[in-house]
């Protein structure tokens, strides 16, 4: 049990806090959606059940990828949310489907809901607190990245550095982002219907939040799907290799490979040396690279290798930046 709680502990907060608010959200607009039969809401009503599924999945998921490494399991469980991640995408696009469906049938046959007031302001007090999740994760993309910003230079500088992000904060990011948006497309489509006569416009809304949702479904898949492969980072491999040859005892890389694992790195090289070096050198070289490079936020894992040098240049110094 006390291991249970640790692991909790360690889970993706950002994932936690979306699971709950879009609970709440998602139980608040089915009431509405039930009291006035809103296509548009029916709409945000599952993409809020979705989302909420959906996170507190990427809760756990990513709380269990922290477990350690057993005899059974060797390698660890990094990549455990990938696959946590791939299974929830499966929620999501149920619901876009039923959710692009509906708001097929009311584009053929049109008709005219109820309760503009009660929707209105229900989707109104759901774009604020699901703006305020996605403010939180755009803040979380930043903490993850080591990124600095400022006012309105959050939102810019969270798109900017989303790539980096964990995969748990990058679906929050991406959920809440078509979650805000949904809801003002959801606000248009009513009042388009209730003051223009336009009660198609439900139906069209609906539409396009379930194609958003699709494209989040996509997004994430092909996201997770490299994950769970095991994806090389070029961009921290060329931070690693500038480092090793800042230590004049190491006169080639032969492999240098940084694979993403869930949300760590696991580092994985081969280099030469001097084979004049005595055993005990070469064993210093290799704790205070190995220590430099656990250091680097993200990497839990290094594997290094030494071999004499063959008198060949086999890693491409020009591929690391500033050279």
């Amino acid at each position: 049990m006390a291991q249970r709680e640790s692991l909790l502990k360690q889970g993706n907060k950002s994932s936690l806090i979306a699971a709950i608010v879009n609970t709440i959200i998602a139980l608040v607009k089915g009431a509405a959606f039930l009291f006035t039969g809103n296509v548009a809401m029916f709409a945000e009503t599952m993409h809020s059940f979705g989302d909420a599924a959906n996170q507190f999945f990427v809760f756990i998921g990513s709380a269990l990828s922290k477990k350690m490494p057993n005899d059974r399991f060797p390698n660890g469980f990094g990549r455990l949310v990938n696959l946590v991640l791939l299974g929830a995408v499966l929620i999501v696009g149920i619901m876009s489907y039923e959710t692009i469906k509906e708001g097929y049938q009311h584009i053929i046959h049109p008709n005219e809901s109820s309760g503009i007031a009660i929707n209105l302001s229900v989707l109104a007090v759901a774009v604020l607190l699901e703006g305020f999740v996605l403010y939180k994760a755009m803040k979380e993309i930043l903490h993850e990245t080591g990124s600095e910003a400022k006012g309105l230079s959050i939102a810019t500088k969270s798109f900017s550095s989303l790539n980096k992000a964990k995969p748990a904060t990058k679906l929050v990011f991406m959920e809440d982002l078509v979650a805000t948006l949904g809801g003002v497309i959801a606000i248009v489509g009513i009042l388009l219907s209730y003051f223009a006569g336009l009660h198609a416009a439900e139906g069209i809304a609906s539409v396009i939040i379930g194609l958003m949702m699709f494209f989040v479904v996509g997004r994430v898949f092909l996201d997770n799907a490299k994950g769970v492969l095991g994806e090389a980072d070029q961009e921290l491999e060329a931070q690693i290799a500038e480092y090793i040859f800042t230590n004049p005892e190491i006169k080639d890389i032969q492999t240098l490979f940084a694979v993403k694992e869930g949300e760590d790195y696991h580092i994985e090289m081969k280099l030469e040396i001097n084979p004049s070096l005595t055993v005990a050198q070469a064993d210093d070289i290799k704790d205070r690279i190995e220590n430099k490079i656990l250091q680097i936020k993200g990497v839990t894992d290094v594997i290094i290798e030494f071999d004499e040098d063959d008198g060949f240049q086999t890693w491409e110094r020009n591929l690391i930046p500033g050279n």
